[in-house]
Order: structure tokens, then C-alpha cells, then sequence
């Protein structure tokens, strides 16, 4: 089993960053590829970045290309999601996500995912 907690989520402004953070306990962090999804309300889940088990590559929507940054710390078994320039339509429950670096299909797709955190509030205000 792979634990996952994320934090880091809040109130901002339009044009505003945070920098959300993922935990990982329970098994070999570098493993795992890991990834950070989102849902709005009403809305679809929403992949916007994942990175593989070494950090040597990474994925991205387009909604968020340019403004968001993926990074791990395979050191201290934490993923990092830098949001930058944030919008109204950034505003979702992002969650944190890990797959065996084997079944990591390296894009953005809603499959083989194992674990997942719980979700922390991101809310943009225009």
C-alpha cells in the first residue's frame, strides 16, 4: 500500500501561486510514477501533470502547460505540483495519485492509477 497526503491547497488570487504538496509512505517512493488530477464541480476528473518514477519525464495539459510545474523529491518520497499564474478555472480538489512505475502509460490518462490521497481545495478568486 502506498499512502498519499497532499497539502499546500488554499485561497488565491487571479494571477496568484501555490505549491501543493504530496507525502508518500508506505512502499519504495521511486517506484512510482506520480501524478496530480483535479475535479471541479460538476466536472470531469482532470489529469494536469504526471511525472515518471525517476523525474526524467514529464506530462502536461494544456490547460495548465507553461504555468504549472511537476516535480518529485525521491529523497524525501514527496511530489510537488508549482502553480503559477493561476486562474478561476484552476478552482477543482486536486488529488495526488501513484502508479508502479510499470503500469505508468507516461500521458495523461484516468487508468491504472493505485493510490490516491485525499484531495486538498484549490480555489482561485477572479
Amino acid at each position: 500500500q502506498v499512502q498519499l497526503v497532499e497539502s499546500g491547497g488554499g485561497l488565491v488570487q487571479c494571477g496568484g501561486s501555490l505549491t501543493l504538496s504530496c507525502a508518500a509512505s508506505g512502499r519504495t517512493f521511486s517506484n512510482y510514477a506520480m501524478g496530480w488530477s483535479r475535479q471541479a464541480p460538476g466536472k470531469a476528473r482532470e489529469f494536469v501533470a504526471t511525472i515518471s518514477w525517476s523525474g526524467g519525464s514529464t506530462v502536461y495539459a494544456d490547460s495548465v502547460k507553461g504555468r504549472f510545474t511537476i516535480s518529485r523529491d525521491n529523497t524525501n518520497n514527496t511530489v510537488y505540483l508549482q502553480m503559477n499564474s493561476l486562474k478561476p478555472e484552476d478552482t477543482a480538489v486536486y488529488f495526488c495519485s501513484a502508479v508502479y512505475r510499470l503500469y505508468y502509460s507516461g500521458d495523461l490518462t484516468d487508468k491504472n492509477w493505485s493510490y490516491w490521497g485525499q484531495g486538498t481545495q484549490v480555489t482561485v478568486s477572479s
